[in-house]
């Protein structure tokens, strides 16, 4: 493997890691937050949340993809030009940004009152000037990525992480204590996160000053073919990293008003839509389980041609879809087994446990949804994946519309499940018919079974202990008997695998502590 190509997969990695330990904080820290400003508060934060979102998977997905694709082709042995690339470029971003900021500012009221609260206009109008960050975070990690360099894209999401998730927390937990209204606590949370995102401006602004990426040579650029980059590239790629949020999107202007025709007061529709939304870091976390560790399996398919070494190409593809659909069941059986302990473990109390079990098989599909979506990016398919998923915002706002006035938040949770399933059903057609000789369905049918029994049956009788035995209550001997039931319920699941031989010897040397995992099923090296 040449140079260039080291440093390219070094170069992924560096993102990988950095992408989720940044998912971990964005997923981590509303718990925490819920707890401060209770159900109502969460909701106001959850209903501007998705504008946040959309802005920061621009500026670290979209723009930043279409930037590093134009500088790999127009700038392959030189560095583009402050007067004929930065300041057009940078021109051109900023007065997009500037006008989606106004117009998102001007219509937060109309937003709010089809959100169904004419009060969240404060909390949208704050959120609006986020979009004015994007260009400058966007074009400086595009050009590093074009040039091959991940590490300041990497730093700068996770500095822009720690910033925002510090200070939303800080800020808030002193805007209760001082007993501001709470619809002001969402507007500052959001601002919160605009400056998480000038922090990562100053963290690229230093690596610029490390390595230059700026040239004074006179250039010209194609910039109709540098528009259509920006918005057709650019686009498809973010829509593919914004499938949660697109759902949460969904939610926001159809779930307060469904509650309100369900029968619902405008206060219990807020109350019990925070209630819903306790199960989106949860969500978020339980993805990162089930479908991070087997992606890892799909990058190392581009080092091959399909057609080339298909057979080698389709065991990896398959791998990966094994792996995350052991890990993402594994995960979205234990939560909702253990989640009458965990919803009164994270927020004080059990209200709408039910609802949110449904909601935690959301964990399992999209897991594989990711997958299989980045299986088919891979393939150089990321326009059908795209589609796909501006397809499934469709169906869950009419889901929506349909089921929450019959069912409240059942309903929310019941359309977020078949969309997703929907999704990923697509999505797998759409695989077999590029690869027809993949086996999605080649399962170890038989392990997943005994180890899924093992550990359902060991937590459900460790949850019984709790409830019924010791009668556990606070909230640090539920942290404690959680964590246990949790770690006895994962060894347990894994060793089962491992010693029901769910996994070839290719593929448990490919995982961490692989030495130790061969030794556990008993296999010889050879």
């Amino acid at each position: 493997m040449g140079l260039g190509m080291k440093r390219l997969f070094h170069g992924a990695f560096i993102l990988a890691v950095a992408g989720l330990i940044s998912k971990i904080l964005s997923a981590g820290y509303r718990v925490p937050f819920q707890n401060i400003v209770g159900d109502k508060g969460f909701y106001i934060y959850q209903q501007v949340y998705p504008f946040l979102g959309i802005a920061a998977s621009i500026a670290l997905y979209g723009i930043p993809a279409a930037v590093s694709r134009l500088v790999s082709e127009q700038y392959p042995k030189q560095l583009p030009s402050l007067r004929s690339f930065y300041v057009p470029l940078g021109a051109f971003l900023f007065l997009l940004a500037a006008l989606t900021s106004a117009f998102l500012y001007t219509a937060a009221p109309h937003i709010a009152e089809l959100m169904g609260d004419s009060a969240l206009k404060v909390p949208l109008q704050a959120s609006s000037f986020i979009f004015l960050a994007v260009p400058f975070t966007a074009i400086l990690r595009g050009v590093y990525q074009g040039k091959q360099n991940m590490t300041p894209t990497a730093v700068s999401q996770v500095v822009e992480q720690l910033i925002r998730v510090g200070l939303i927390l800080v800020v808030t937990f002193l805007l209760v204590r001082g007993g501001s209204d709470l619809y002001v606590i969402g507007a500052k949370a959001a601002l919160a996160s605009l400056a998480g995102a000038c922090c990562g401006i100053v963290v690229l602004c230093f690596f610029i000053k490390q390595e230059p990426i700026i040239s004074s040579v006179k250039q010209s650029l194609a910039w109709v073919h540098v528009i259509k980059t920006i918005f057709v590239y650019g686009f498809f790629i973010c829509l593919n990293y914004m499938l949660l949020l697109l759902l949460q999107f969904a939610d926001a202007f159809t779930l307060v008003s469904g509650l309100l025709e369900h029968g619902f007061s405008l206060e219990e529709a807020r109350e019990w839509k925070g209630i819903y939304d306790r199960g989106q870091p949860l969500v978020q976390l339980g993805i990162v389980v089930g479908s991070s560790l087997a992606l890892a399996f799909v990058p190392s398919i581009t080092k091959k041609q399909l057609l080339d070494e298909r057979a080698s190409v389709i065991a990896l593809l398959h791998s990966g879809w094994k792996l995350s659909f052991l890990l993402s069941i594994a995960a979205a059986a234990g939560l909702i087994s253990l989640f009458p302990l965990v919803n009164r473990l994270l927020f004080k109390e059990d209200l709408g446990t039910y609802t949110l079990q449904v909601f935690m098989l959301t964990i399992f599909v999209c897991s594989l949804t990711l997958t299989t979506a980045s299986m088919l990016e891979t393939l150089g398919k990321w326009k059908h994946t795209a589609a796909v998923i501006a397809v499934g915002l469709l169906i869950k706002w009419m889901l929506n519309d349909w089921l929450v006035p019959m069912w409240g938040i059942m309903g929310a949770s019941i359309a977020t499940v078949m969309t997703v399933t929907c999704i990923l059903a697509a999505n797998m057609y759409l695989l077999h018919r590029y690869i027809p000789d993949i086996k999605l369905f080649k399962l170890p049918w038989r392990s997943l079974f005994v180890g899924l029994l093992a550990m359902v049956v060991a937590v459900g009788m460790l949850y019984a202990a709790a409830v019924e035995l010791f009668h556990v209550k606070t909230r640090i001997l539920l942290l404690v008997y959680v964590m246990f039931a949790v770690i006895t319920g994962a060894l347990l699941y894994a060793i089962t695998l491992i010693k029901t031989k769910a996994f070839s010897r290719s593929e448990l040397k490919a995982l961490p502590f692989s030495r130790y995992l061969l030794r556990l099923e008993g296999r010889t090296r050879k």
